[in-house]
């Protein structure tokens, strides 16, 4: 079907041709289209040229509809690409489609837009977006992505482009925020020149923290070459001295042998003149004065020197577990559930982000959820190990993220068997509201002194072993608010994005998750001490 239908369409607005017109050149062009990348009637004097092949065509060009196109998109359009001799076949799963956006400035057909304009606050289709590029007047203009809300990429309170980015305050702005603005005398850039500013400082940041990993990684190979030298040179100095000392009492045992056989010889002496005789020449007659054979003294075979090396790598790994493993070792996410959201919000279809919705919907059959709360539980629930997660806030003026305890999966999910949130000791969270933060447990509240900075990143850590909850910031990880964890219920991660009013907090609460090849180890081990 795609084949068929590309050749359908016209090069320049990219939808069905309508009253397509052929060039010498062999492409079609919608008769609209083909004038307005003109800019003038076929009637005027003027170097006419194919979009498509650049080629200049003559100035008394003559344009015809060709008829034979126009029946098969006429025929495609009312039939489909069935009566074309193909074949469709449905697809595995139904698919919302996105909504259209069309060209603000195409009157007789309605062009599919593929840029928006944010100098005109208007949608442009190919032809015009190419318009846009061609003329002199417009080639400053703004071209982006083509959106249904070109004033969400505006500033909302100049309705003027974000063209600046204040470096005090961390924000796109506008030139009037600069000048009459709130961010008056703050320091700005030029917007695409922070955007790049920013690349090269993660760049950096990279760089150097790979830099730092490579030097402690040279400190480790090089205390451990140190460790090793040490104990093959003890190796060797301890082999060459039970060498030195063997050698020793081998020639002590030889000269005794060697008495032992003259003694023995002298024995058997029949004459004893001689025998007299050989006595007095070697002093066989006189007490024998030989040192006897010890042993060697262990303390010169302990191995301390061994002992000590050992004990200093031992003082290293200690000194490494007190930072090892990271908190990010236990980085989890969990799986939204969307039978738990409230109708008022909208969950994502890789259930990572939730967000008031627009246009309030139906509960799907089968659905539960907590209360009249406007939150999203995890799909599975915790009980044993360390668990960490984080949920992206960014700007989010209201939220409320956090854990509660849930029926097992097995048990009813009616009204009557749902608890009820904040009325017990099954709810622990943050809140917060424009700029305040509460730590929320039972019927208590907490004010937390979490200062100017704004928390852009939370981070939850379950430690069941210790009995703790504890929230951070996790861009910094400063601790925010630890609870003490009494619960043997398993608990669930709760996403809460709060209500929407006039468009200020329709911003989504997304749950991190790493995006390369790296694994996080996640200790689910139960029972450990």
């Amino acid at each position: 079907m795609g084949t068929v239908e590309h050749t359908l369409k016209c090069p320049i607005c990219q939808d069905l041709f309508t009253d397509p017109v052929a060039l010498p050149c062999g492409h079609n062009f919608c008769l609209s289209c083909i004038r307005v990348v003109w800019n003038a009637d076929v009637s005027e004097v003027v170097p006419f040229f194919c979009p498509e092949c650049q080629i200049f065509l003559p100035s008394n060009l003559t344009l015809k509809v060709n008829t034979s196109l126009k029946e098969k998109v006429k025929d495609f359009t009312i039939n489909g690409p069935v009566t074309m001799g193909l074949s469709t076949m449905a697809p595995s799963r139904p698919t919302t489609p996105s909504p259209t956006i069309h060209c603000d400035h195409c009157i007789e057909t309605a062009s599919v837009a593929i840029k928006t304009c944010l100098t005109c606050d208007a949608s442009l289709c190919q032809a015009h977006a190419l318009l846009h590029q061609q003329r002199e007047a417009l080639r400053e203009h703004t071209l982006v992505e083509v959106t249904g809300d070109p004033l969400s990429l505006k500033c909302k309170e100049h309705r003027e482009e974000l063209k600046l980015f204040c470096m005090e305050d961390r924000v796109p702005v506008c030139c009037l925020c600069v000048l009459v603005g709130l961010h008056k005398d703050h320091q700005a850039t030029q917007l695409h020149k922070a955007c790049s500013d920013f690349k090269k400082s993660v760049a950096v940041f990279r760089e150097r923290i790979s830099d730092k990993y490579s030097r402690i990684r040279v400190v480790l190979d090089g205390d451990e070459r140190l460790m090793m030298q040490i104990i093959d040179t003890e190796e060797t100095y301890m082999t060459e001295w039970l060498e030195a000392q063997r050698g020793i009492m081998e020639a002590h045992i030889k000269e005794i042998d060697n008495l032992r056989a003259s003694s023995k010889s002298l024995l058997k002496e029949t004459n004893d003149l001689r025998f007299l005789w050989q006595i007095t020449a070697q002093s066989l007659g006189k007490p024998l004065d030989l040192p006897p054979i010890g042993e060697v003294d262990r303390d010169l075979c302990d191995l301390e020197r061994m002992r000590t090396v050992e004990r200093l790598v031992d003082d290293l790994s200690v000194a490494l577990s007190q930072h090892l493993p990271r908190m990010w070792s236990y980085l989890t996410t969990p799986t939204l559930d969307p039978k738990t959201a409230h109708p008022k919000i909208d969950v994502s279809q890789d259930r990572k982000q939730v967000c008031w919705s627009k246009q309030p919907h139906d509960e799907a059959p089968g659905s539960w959820r907590y209360d009249t709360q406007y939150s999203v539980l995890a799909q599975e629930g915790i009980n044993t190990g360390q668990h960490y997660w984080e949920v992206l806030v960014q700007e989010k003026p209201y939220w409320l993220i956090g854990v509660t305890t849930g029926p097992a999966p097995s048990e009813d999910r009616t009204a009557q068997n749902i608890p009820s949130l904040g009325v017990n000791k099954s709810f622990w969270c943050i809140y917060h509201g424009d700029g305040q933060y509460l730590a929320c447990n039972d019927e208590q509240e907490k004010q937390l002194p979490v200062g100017l900075k704004r928390v852009r990143k939370l981070g939850i850590l379950a430690d069941f072993h210790k009995g703790e909850l504890s929230f951070y910031d996790a861009d910094t990880l400063t601790l925010l608010h630890r609870f003490s964890l009494q619960s043997t219920e398993p608990l669930y991660p709760m996403l809460n994005p709060c209500i929407d009013v006039d468009g200020l907090n329709r911003q989504p609460l997304t749950l991190f998750w790493l995006r390369d090849n790296y694994k996080c180890h996640v200790n689910t081990e139960e029972g450990k001490q």
